[in-house]
């Protein structure tokens, strides 16, 4: 069999095991297919590999190489898929993989942040004590070569791939840097390279820490669990989880499982295939009862909803922020052949109040759905299924988790944007510290302002004052954020942010309202433990008149 054959042979054998596989699931445990829709499936299945035969046969040019496996990975499955819902999803080999890495939270490299722009590869950031970080790379470095070959013509993905291999090898990487009048040469060993889900964790007042989550994956509960523990006698959180994709079920269960009281129910889950599940908090948060503030956005998804609602149904936490994504649907990941794997919405998940958050998806064209949430929302909360809090406070399924407070994301505008669009403030901090260093004393006055003005000026950036005074707390600290970054690291640069943020500082403010929140829950708790008391003893208690004969 030639090559192109054999690889339309095997992505074809792929696209019948998927359908297999989604009709295995859908059966499973509900009974078997009727022999009219079995015969139905397969003259299906007979239709797209005759159909499938056709086009590779008589189409005008041959179908090998990535257009074969892309009528497979990009166009029969996924379109099958999206039939179904938004987020069941098929994974090529390099998205399996790449998912794989995620989940497991680290990969093998030399641990920095790459992006092409324009033509050139830039460093954006090298993860702090990672062989990149210690070697002395910084932001704003070109990468011109990778052990000897030129990255001109080289994607991103091409230059990282290069980068990344057996942890104790060796990788030479040559870069370009403002302000060095020659190419700078790394001798890089590759090692492991951790990426946690916690990326920040501070005490940004006193008694106070900020927790911002990025995703959850293998290694989550335990970072959130030692940020905690970090802080000390902690007398408030906020926990972050604004632009949260979600990730891995179990350690969502994970996290509420240290904040939650020993006992209560933090998520269900219902299906066609597979029995329902209900989750509680085994161990508890042994007591340590500090507020809560959960800070969340139209980008919080998934398993970041289930810690919400769940901390929210409780009146664990006070929920601020926007509304979130509204993703209750969970997906279960089946390996495939060929390094292939298949996401599929296995099933609905409820909060312990019963909510199911999910949005809208019928009718709702995919982009719609992920980036104009409005348009898949219920028009008011009439239409929306009510349920209600341990203490008795209304809340909402359908169309995600609606925050307690309310607190909009800043809006950009035109000139904002301008500057955003190239970067100004990436490269501006590179050719800043091309010949000199700060200290964390640094702020950003009258002279760097002029820097940075002649700067926009030089890029053909066009500016006024009047743009500048418009939006200057945001210039400012986005300098500072990128030269932070630039001379200690990403740390330094994301506090930074934090610390400025204004949803962050509006977050806070809210403390005192989750401290009352709390006090109700743990009030409601003690009353539920009593009664759960009373009835115990009650039926214990002998008959009033057991022993006693009764006359018939």
């Amino acid at each position: 069999m030639k090559p192109s054959a054999r690889r339309a042979f095997f992505s074809a054998i792929l696209f019948l095991l998927v359908c297999a596989l989604v009709g295995s699931v859908l059966q499973r445990r509900v009974g078997a297919q009727s022999s009219s829709d079995e015969s139905q499936l397969r003259d299906s299945l007979r239709s797209f590999t005759n159909v499938y035969a056709l086009v590779e046969q008589n189409y005008a040019e041959p179908i090998t190489g990535d257009k074969a496996d892309g009528a497979i990975y990009d166009g029969a499955i996924p379109g099958m898929l999206r039939v179904l819902d938004p987020h069941s999803n098929f994974y090529d080999p390099k998205a399996y993989a790449k998912m794989r890495e995620d989940q497991h939270g680290r990969y093998y490299g030399v641990g920095m942040v790459i992006q092409q722009q324009d033509t050139k590869i830039y460093v954006i950031e090298p993860y702090e004590n990672t062989p990149s970080f210690k070697a002395g790379i910084k932001p704003g470095d070109v990468i011109s070569a990778v052990d000897g070959k030129s990255t001109e013509g080289m994607s991103s993905d091409q230059v990282a791939k290069a980068l990344k291999g057996p942890k104790g090898t060796h990788v030479q990487v040559t870069m370009v840097r403002d302000g060095q009048s020659k190419p700078l040469v790394f001798d890089l060993v590759r090692d492991e390279i951790p990426h946690p889900s916690v990326d920040l964790a501070f005490e940004i007042r006193p008694g106070v820490g900020y927790i911002h989550l990025t995703q959850f994956q293998e290694t989550t509960a335990r970072e959130v669990e030692d940020a905690i523990d970090s802080f000390g006698d902690l007398k408030g959180l906020v926990l972050d989880l604004r632009g949260n994709p979600g990730g891995l079920l179990s350690q969502a269960v994970e996290v509420c499982d240290h904040l939650l009281a020993k006992g209560q129910t933090i998520v269900s889950q219902r299906g066609r295939a597979y029995p329902p599940q209900e989750y509680t908090a085994t161990h508890g948060n042994d007591g340590k009862a500090f507020p809560i503030v959960v800070l969340v956005n139209r980008n919080t998804a998934s398993a970041a909803e289930i810690v919400s609602g769940a901390l929210q149904d409780h009146d664990r936490a006070l929920i601020v922020g926007e509304t979130t994504f509204g993703k209750g649907l969970v997906q279960t990941v089946y390996n495939l052949s060929e390094n292939t794997g298949l996401a599929l919405t296995t099933y609905h998940y409820y909060t312990p109040s019963g909510r199911l958050i999910q949005r809208n998806y019928s009718g709702v064209s995919l982009y719609d759905y992920y980036y104009n949430h409005a348009g898949a929302l219920p028009s008011n909360s009439t239409n929306r299924e009510v349920k209600f809090t341990d203490s008795g406070r209304t809340v909402y399924g359908g169309g995600g988790i609606t925050p307690d407070e309310k607190i909009e994301s800043p809006k950009s505008n035109d000139f904002q944007d301008r500057l955003l669009y190239h970067n100004v403030f990436f490269h501006f901090a590179a050719r800043y510290l091309a010949n000199r260093t700060v200290d964390k004393n640094f702020k950003v006055d009258e002279p760097v302002l002029s820097d940075f003005e002649a700067y926009l000026t030089s890029e053909g950036i066009p500016w006024t004052n009047e743009d500048l005074n418009g939006v200057m707390d945001w210039v400012k600290v986005s300098i500072k954020e990128k030269i932070f970054t630039y001379q200690f690291g990403q740390l330094e640069g994301l506090r930074t942010l934090a610390d400025w943020d204004p949803m962050i500082q509006k977050a806070i403010t809210y403390l005192p309202e989750a401290q009352a929140l709390e006090t109700t829950a743990q009030k409601v708790m003690a009353e539920k433990a009593l009664a759960r008391n009373a009835t115990a003893t009650s039926s214990e208690a002998p008959p009033a008149n057991a022993g006693v004969p009764v006359q018939p």
